[in-house]
């Protein structure tokens, strides 16, 4: 079916998940304790993240979720923290954090754009945080729309915030793609009445995937030529 606009997942899609946020929160979390190891262990266990490995687990709340989840996982192992300051602390630190792009993302997305294709980024996490990634990896002008959870369209697994893009664009949501790295993604596209493309760049694996995905691919680089195909 023909593909009118693309919708990508920003973490683990556009980027990779593991490069990325496995080593921000290996060093944000002993940060957060003050050195505290029991506390170190409980932010882990809340946030589902393993210390010894270096990883987040698979079930991790933290891999689909938003920005407000990490935040409720974090003040449940600190009580003493407020919610309101420990979300905007881990939103302007994540902005910060170390990006892996799964591809050279300019090349692929002017190709993209090139063919008419609007193309568009929603993501669990906050906007202010997505433009400063994507404005970090100098691609941020080459997407027609930017959302986050909190720009006022809700959060995947809902499709509000991806029927949000087509309406924008007056796009048949049956001509657009929802492109991403967790079932998140994938059902929010699946109820969106959009097509789906899962993304092996996460944590997610195939055999999770495939029950919600049109198409399975190893990362976005294959997106241009299953167009053309």
């Amino acid at each position: 079916m023909r593909v009118d606009g693309i919708l990508f997942d920003k973490d683990g899609t556009l980027f990779d998940f593991g490069t990325t946020w496995n080593t921000w929160t290996a060093e944000m979390i002993p940060k957060l304790a003050e050195g505290d190891m029991a506390v170190a262990r409980r932010l882990a266990d809340e946030l589902d993240f393993d210390l010894d490995a270096g990883e987040f687990l698979p079930h991790s709340i933290i891999i689909a979720g938003t920005n407000r989840d990490a935040a409720e996982a974090i003040v449940r192992a600190m009580p003493h923290k407020n919610l309101t300051e420990v979300e905007n602390a881990l939103m302007y630190s994540a902005a910060e954090a170390p990006l892996s792009p799964a591809v050279p993302l300019e090349p692929f997305l002017r190709n993209l754009g090139e063919h008419g294709l609007r193309l568009g980024v929603m993501t669990n996490d906050t906007e202010y945080s997505a433009r400063a990634h994507l404005s970090g990896a100098g691609v941020d002008t080459l997407f027609d729309l930017i959302l986050g959870f909190d720009s006022g369209h809700g959060a995947k697994p809902d499709p509000e915030p991806l029927l949000a893009f087509s309406n924008q664009f007056a796009l048949d949501p049956t001509r657009v793609a929802m492109v991403g790295d967790s079932t998140h993604d994938l059902v929010a596209g699946r109820r969106a009445g959009m097509q789906t493309i899962a993304v092996l760049t996460g944590v997610a694996g195939e055999e999770e995937l495939t029950p919600y995905a049109d198409v399975v691919f190893p990362n976005i680089g294959y997106i241009a030529d299953w167009l053309k195909s």
